[in-house]
């Protein structure tokens, strides 16, 4: 069921515009901001996803650290080092990018990315479960997914390991849990 979910979220993102990541920037400095000085974890877009680097950007600037994610092997939960604007980047797995270098941090506020998402909160990752046993490891975490209004879909099919997001952002705006 959830590949067959993957399948059709990923040909709904085609043809997205990676550059209303601005828009969903907008929406997060306004209505969902971190607490001050929060360690903030983001990622570094893959293909066609929305790019939340304007995001990352802005936040570094109001004095949040940001970390991106490293994926280890399978079945382990994601590290996260700091980031910095012109910092050389890493090849990860599956095509992931992270810091070549730099300290190791935990983050207080996650900035998610997915394939798909509710209303619910739920959301539809690529099938690894890092960003779930990560989310379960972090449990007074703040998470929001980032995503495109078109990845809404009407249920995400979840299972008992899937962690629920607080919020969504989209360019759209963000949503709330239901």
């Amino acid at each position: 069921m959830k590949a067959e979910a993957r399948r059709l979220a990923l040909a709904r993102r085609e043809g997205c515009d990676p550059a209303l990541g601005a828009q969903l920037a907008a929406h997060v400095l306004r209505d969902w901001l971190p607490p001050a000085g929060a360690v903030v974890a983001g990622f570094w877009p893959m293909g066609p996803e929305i790019d939340i680097r304007p995001l990352l950007l802005a936040l570094q600037d109001r004095g949040h650290p940001v970390v991106l994610p490293v994926t280890p092997k399978r079945g382990q939960p994601l590290t996260f080092r700091r980031w910095r604007p012109g910092e050389p980047l890493a090849r990860g797995r599956f095509g992931t990018q992270h810091p070549a270098a730099g300290e190791t941090l935990a983050p207080e506020f996650l900035l998610v990315p997915l394939l798909a998402f509710d209303r619910a909160g739920r959301r539809l990752g690529y099938g690894a479960g890092y960003y779930d046993r990560t989310l379960a490891g972090l449990p007074g975490a703040a998470t929001l997914g980032c995503a495109y209004a078109c990845q809404e879909v009407p249920e995400v099919p979840a299972g008992p390991e899937d962690v629920a997001l607080q919020a969504i952002a989209t360019e759209a705006g963000i949503i709330r849990r239901a």
